[in-house]
């Protein structure tokens, strides 16, 4: 039977150890909350979330909204790449947190980013709050 090894655990078991950057083995877990009073902000506008740090890596995110979306979309994301860390997507049950988050997304960041969201299909309810934490890893 052959053993297999993750790309972090390869490191780790090489000889002399290599560990992978953004803390992905044995690093700090970091959470960047935004809480967004709805009040029907539309799809030209856009709601800057957080400030991810060089060097730290995103690991998923949770989004809940205290109300229906309706027909809204929101992606989260960066300029040039506004679907970086979720696609665009509808959120239509109250108080269900639900995770998310990129393959694509999951890199140890090069630099600073400011990271939004982006609204779509409508506008966003006119009462109620949505909370989106975003956790990264760090050493």
């Amino acid at each position: 039977m052959t053993v297999f090894y993750s790309d972090e655990m390869t490191g780790l078991y090489a000889t002399p150890v290599s560990l992978p950057s953004g803390g992905k083995v044995d690093g700090n877990v970091r959470v960047k909350r935004a809480t967004i009073t709805l009040a029907s902000q539309t799809t030209s506008d856009t709601i800057v979330i957080a400030k991810a740090k060089a060097g730290e890596e995103f690991l998923y995110g949770v989004i809940t909204a205290s109300a229906t979306l309706g027909s809204s979309t929101v992606a989260i994301g960066i300029a040039g790449a506004t679907a970086k860390y979720k696609a665009a997507g509808t959120f239509t049950t109250a108080n269900a947190p639900t995770l998310f988050g990129t393959a694509a997304g999951q890199t140890t960041l090069d630099a600073d980013e400011e990271i939004f969201v982006t609204i779509g299909a409508a506008s966003l309810p006119s009462s109620g709050t949505l909370v989106i934490d975003l956790y990264f890893s760090a050493t």
